[in-house]
Formats: structure tokens, C-alpha cells, sequence
């Protein structure tokens, strides 16, 4: 059977098992497209592909986005639980097929709002969550059983998860039917964003329990997100983007194998998180080089057989760093090329960013407007008509080759610094305590190699954009304008003075001997190497605080400081 007759077979397959939508896959002008283009019969670089075929270039399912549309999943979260739990509603009814979790910079950080370090930072960034409780507000009226739920948080994400769980038993749901993403990606964190509680090792076992856990007890759930997204915004290239966060991925693989777990059971439960920024081309080319680059580690490297184990899932956010507080309004334009970017090259879910990002958290309008530039994008241009529509362009094909050899480049660099200075056994190899890739990704946080070429290219961009090299309308250029100040969302005192109160009334009526005994289950798991989300989860039910939680491991296993780099 050629190429296309076996894609034809698997698409007819999906239709007969009702997996494509019933819509009208037809132009503006009424007529009649393909599912797919390309060459007939074999006449097909088999690196390009077919959609739904190794290496999945082309897209993970031979339906495309026939079969099933991108999720939209708007990130929002801000104040209190209640007020978030509005916004979602909001966003739900609106035609969201997802929610996505901002969390206040205390809740990263993992501590309590009534914290001397939170004051002035509760509820400003996302939402503010002490404990199960809030969770149960924060979901309330929303059945988790029934909503994908992805959170953006890495440093605390195990108990904020644990807190989760609780929340979803307290509603009679069964765990086991969840489903969404969980950041937990603590290499990133060191790597780009710095919301971190531990040095790496001890981060690396709490991960390392979480995916056992979800593994065999929540098994819908991919408990982690790896995510390039944060480290585009520090100011990496497109390349670096790509690079570092496979390489961060690859050490995740690596961790659940040296854990005895099968990659073919776990490696599905890993998901990814790419910025999609304002180079289109350059863009999807991205997104379409990293499902080729993943696949073919996963089968060559790490053995996985399954189609699932080597498939690439990635969400996509708009570039925040793009927009600009100069003529906000642009930033609508800018927003909707990077999605149809993200949507060219794939994407499986999609944030669209309001237009005043850059000024404060979303207003109720600049929240629906983003929500819309996505439904636009679904339901008028037609580019969920056809699969990979882009490929077999030559400028597409050969920017999705340039990316994957300059990634390529950079894994090797990375693996380099793994093997520097360790010896080597008797067969010429440098032993790993996790995996080769793991230990180069170590070596390149505690040097500040990963810092230094993201600062790099950071300072590259920026000579040239005042060089006027690169040009930024109404920063650099076009900056005259008539736009009027922006009316803002503003997050109150009085919401950090009411969460403060409400955490002290919780404290008051909980049975602190069950707190108390919870807490010193979790450390003695902490000191003997045992699973440490079974008495995590006993403690998140007693109504034990994130702050609670998250500093009786830090008093065990310590913080951690970032060596100093000039």
C-alpha cells in the first residue's frame, strides 16, 4: 500500500468510527477541499510524511483538525477563588473548551497568603490558593469530571495537584476520570522563570513520585508540561526555544525510566507548552520540527513502540513579549497572526493574550476579545479545513529542517557538558545517575550555560531593535496614534484582606492534631525514599496549607540560591 492509500486508509477508518466532524469543509466561495494535500502515491520525503504517520511532521491524527478542533484554553485566574470561578464560568459559557489556572505569585512560591513575604501580591498575577477549600470554590459549579484543567505551576505543583484531587473527591468525582496538564516542569524554572523551593534534586523526586502516581491512579492526567513558553519570553530564539525545552523533556523520559516505568505506559502522560510568537513561518516550522525531533527519540532513543508514547502534545500560547503598551490596540493584530501560527502548525490548545496584558490582568472585554480571535479563526478563515496545510512548502519545509539540524546542534552540546569531567566505565561510557541528557541539563543550570546564550540572543534582539533593525510598529516606528488610555482590571487591598481572614478561619475550625500528623507522615517520606504524595494528599484532606506543606520540605531538604553570573 503507497503513502497516501495508507493515509486514506487510516482517515476512512476515522469517519466510519465517527471521529470527523459533520461541517462544511468547503472555501468562502462554496467549494469542496481535500482533508489533506500532497504528492500521489509514495512520491513523498518520508521525513515530510502524512498527517497521523511517523515521523507525525504533518500532525499527530490523519483527520486533522477535521476530526477534532483545537481546545480553546483561555489562562485566566485573578483575586480570589470565587472571583476566578466567575471568570471561568464566564469563559465556559462563551465557548471555551478549557480552563487554564493563573496562580498569584505567593501560590508559585508556595506560601500562604497571610505570609510576611506575600503582603501586596495576593490575587495580582492569578489566584490565590491557601488549601483544598479554595480549590473547592475555585471549581465550584464546574464539574471536573467534565473540563480538561491545565495549571501553570511548577515549584509547588505537587500539592497544589494533591489539592486538586481533594477538591474533585469532595465532588463525588472519580480521579481517575480526570483529565488535563500539570506544569511541574522545575527545569525550566531554573532554566527561565526562577519560581523554584528546592534545588533541583529534590524537585526531580517529587516528579518522579508524580508520575508514578498518575501513572497508575490518574491515568487521563498528564502531570507534566514541559514548557518552552517561558523560556521565548526570557529571550531565546526560536531554535533555543525548541532545543531546551526537548532537552528538558528528554530528561523527564529519563527520569521516569530510571523510576522502572514503561515508556510506552508513561510517556503519553508528558505534554508540552510552546509560545507561538510573531514570525509566522518561522513559527510553524517550529511547532512542526518538534513533533518530527520527538518522535524519532522517543522510538530511536528511548524504545517507545507506541504511536501514543511518541506523539508530541503541545498547547501554545501567544507571545506576552510581543505585545506592547504602545497602542495597545495592535496587539489584537499581533495576537491573532500568532495564533493562526500556532493553528498552522498543529497546535492541540490555544491561549489567545488580551490586548492589555502588558498594562494589568485581562479585562472582562479584552478577556472576551482574545476568546473570540480564536472562534474567528475556527469558525471563518477555514484553516481547520485541511490538515498541515502549509506543508511541502519549500520555505516551510526547509525552516523546519534548519530548526530540527540547529536543535540537533545544541543536544549535543548539552550532552557534552553531561559527560565533562565524569568518568568514564569500562565500556568507554560516562555513567548516569538519571540519563545522559538529565545530567547535561544539570550541568548547564549550575554553570549558567542555558542563561547565558538566552541572554545572549535577549541582547542580540534588543541591539537590533534599536538599531531599528527590527522594527516594532508604534515603538520603533508608525508611532503616531490617537488611542485613548486603556481602562484596567485592578485587583483591590480588600482581597488580600478577606483571603487573610478566611485562611485563619479555615485554621481555627480544622483538627490540627490530623494536620499535625499528616505533615510529620510527609517528612518522615521524605527521609526514608518512600512515595510522598500518598501522606501529601492525607494532608491536603486535613486542610494543611500550601505554605504548610511546601515549608516542612523545605526545612528537610532546604532552599536553594542561584549561583551569582556576571
Amino acid at each position: 500500500m503507497d503513502a497516501r492509500a495508507r493515509w486514506q486508509a487510516r482517515f476512512d477508518a476515522a469517519a466510519a468510527a465517527g471521529r470527523v466532524r459533520e461541517a462544511d469543509f468547503t472555501t468562502l466561495s462554496g467549494d469542496e477541499v481535500d482533508p489533506v494535500y500532497g504528492p500521489p502515491g509514495d512520491d513523498v520525503d518520508p521525513r515530510i510524511g502524512w498527517p497521523g504517520e511517523y515521523p507525525f511532521t504533518r500532525g499527530l491524527h490523519s483527520t486533522g483538525y477535521r476530526g477534532r478542533a483545537w481546545t480553546i484554553r483561555q489562562f485566566a485566574g485573578f483575586g480570589n477563588a470565587a472571583q476566578s470561578n466567575e471568570r471561568y464560568k464566564l469563559i465556559l459559557a462563551r465557548g471555551g473548551g478549557g480552563l487554564s489556572v493563573a496562580f498569584d505569585m505567593p501560590t508559585l512560591m508556595g506560601r500562604d497568603s497571610d505570609d510576611p513575604r506575600s503582603v501586596g501580591e495576593v490575587g495580582h498575577c492569578g489566584v490565590a490558593i491557601d488549601s483544598a477549600a479554595d480549590m473547592e470554590v475555585l471549581f465550584d459549579g464546574i464539574p471536573l469530571d467534565e473540563v480538561t484543567t491545565s495549571m501553570t505551576i511548577s515549584g509547588p505543583a505537587v500539592p497544589v495537584f494533591c489539592m486538586y484531587l481533594v477538591a474533585a473527591e469532595r465532588q463525588g468525582v472519580d480521579t481517575r476520570r480526570l483529565d488535563g496538564t500539570l506544569q511541574t516542569d522545575i527545569f525550566k524554572e531554573y532554566i527561565a522563570q526562577k519560581e523554584w523551593l528546592f534545588a533541583p534534586e529534590p524537585h526531580l523526586r517529587l516528579i518522579g513520585d508524580l508520575l508514578q502516581h498518575c501513572t497508575t491512579e490518574v491515568p487521563r492526567f498528564k502531570p507534566v508540561s514541559v514548557s518552552g513558553y517561558h523560556i521565548r519570553e526570557a529571550g531565546s530564539t526560536a531554535a533555543q526555544e525548541l532545543a531546551f525545552t526537548l532537552a528538558d523533556g528528554f530528561a523527564y523520559v529519563e527520569l521516569g525510566l530510571s523510576r522502572g516505568l514503561d515508556v510506552d505506559a508513561f510517556a503519553p502522560g508528558l505534554s508540552f507548552f510552546f509560545d507561538a510568537h510573531i514570525d509566522l513561518f518561522e513559527e510553524v516550522a517550529k511547532f512542526r520540527a518538534a513533533r518530527r525531533i520527538w518522535a524519532r527519540w522517543l522510538r530511536d532513543r528511548y524504545g517507545a513502540t507506541s504511536e501514543r508514547a511518541q506523539w508530541l502534545r503541545f498547547h501554545t500560547q501567544t507571545a506576552g513579549v510581543s505585545l506592547t503598551a504602545q497602542q495597545p490596540y495592535n496587539n489584537v493584530v499581533r495576537t491573532a497572526v500568532e495564533a493562526l501560527a500556532a493553528v498552522l502548525g498543529g497546535t492541540n490548545s490555544l491561549h489567545t493574550n488580551a490586548l492589555d496584558e502588558t498594562l494589568a490582568l485581562p479585562s472582562e472585554q479584552a478577556a472576551e476579545i482574545a476568546l473570540r480571535t480564536q472562534q474567528v479563526l475556527a469558525e471563518e478563515t477555514g484553516v481547520a479545513n485541511v490538515a498541515d496545510p502549509l506543508g511541502g512548502s519549500w520555505y516551510v519545509e526547509a525552516l523546519t529542517d534548519r530548526l530540527e539540524a540547529d536543535a540537533e546542534r545544541i543536544f549535543a552540546r548539552i550532552e557534552e557538558m553531561g559527560e565533562a569531567g565524569r568518568e568514564r566505565d569500562a565500556d568507554g561510557r560516562v555513567p548516569h545517575e538519571v540519563g545522559p541528557m538529565t545530567s547535561g541539563v544539570l550541568r548547564g543550570i549550575e554553570d549558567g550555560w542555558f542563561l547565558s546564550e538566552i541572554a545572549d540572543a535577549s541582547f542580540a534582539y534588543q541591539t537590533a531593535l534599536e538599531k531599528g533593525d527590527k522594527r516594532v510598529v508604534g515603538v520603533n516606528c508608525h508611532t503616531g496614534s490617537v488611542s485613548a488610555p486603556l481602562e484596567i482590571l485592578r485587583v483591590g487591598h480588600e482581597v488580600e484582606t478577606e483571603q487573610v481572614a478566611a485562611l485563619a478561619r479555615r485554621r481555627a475550625a480544622r483538627d490540627d492534631a490530623a494536620v499535625r500528623s499528616a505533615l510529620a507522615a510527609m517528612v518522615q517520606a521524605a527521609r526514608d525514599g518512600s512515595d510522598l504524595v500518598a501522606p501529601m494528599l492525607d494532608a491536603c484532606r486535613a486542610e494543611a496549607t500550601l505554605g504548610e506543606v511546601c515549608g516542612v520540605l523545605r526545612e528537610e531538604w532546604g532552599g536553594y540560591t542561584e549561583p551569582a553570573r556576571f
